[in-house]
């Protein structure tokens, strides 16, 4: 397998969390009603699996290796947009959740918030997949030799391996800190 390979297959799944976003911005249409516990989930999602592992194998791993080589200004103006979405979808995501937090605290501005980050997210992810799938991945692997794509995909388990590790210690690290505070220990 090559290593865009398995890009593309997260590729899949974010978009499968994408169209459900879809649904609930459908949701929210009729009913004037968020889903928190929804946006929480997504929000996870995002920053966990899109975010993290996905986009930090592409900026941390082929992006840097990219960097490396001399790109056609083409693809290094490709790589340029990758980036700035991925720092959109993040600011995006941020949004979200303030809006999401706000929406609990009853503020009517909040909703039209939610749905506005919502809106953006399903329509940045689907044009950056098809610009990384079909106009960035296949001829971004020309610069690789073949034990070059075998390391970087090794790279790319590797990274794997290590998210759910570092996910759940700021689990627990965000856990024990709120312990802390309510017994009224300073962190």
């Amino acid at each position: 397998m090559k290593p865009i390979g398995l890009l593309m297959r997260e590729h899949r799944l974010i978009e499968h969390m994408i169209a459900l976003m879809s649904l609930q911005l459908s949701e929210i249409n009729k009913t004037g009603k968020a889903d928190p516990e929804f946006i929480l989930v997504a929000v996870d999602f995002i920053r966990t699996y899109a975010d993290r592992t996905h986009h930090g194998k592409e900026e941390d791993i082929l992006f840097k290796e990219l960097a490396t080589k001399q790109l056609a200004s083409e693809h290094k103006k490709i790589m340029g947009e990758l980036v700035e979405e991925h720092a959109l979808a993040r600011r995006l995501t941020v949004n979200l959740v303030s809006a999401r937090d706000n929406y609990m605290q009853g503020s009517k501005q909040a909703l039209k918030e939610i749905v506005h980050s919502m809106q953006e997210l399903t329509k940045l992810y689907p044009g950056h997949i098809e610009k990384e799938d079909k106009r960035f991945f296949y001829p971004c692997m020309e610069y690789f030799s073949k034990q070059e794509q075998d390391n970087m995909l090794r790279a790319f388990y590797e990274f794997d391996q290590k998210m759910i590790h570092e996910k759940y210690q700021k689990v627990v690290e965000e856990l024990e800190k709120a312990a802390k505070q309510a017994q009224g220990i300073p962190s």
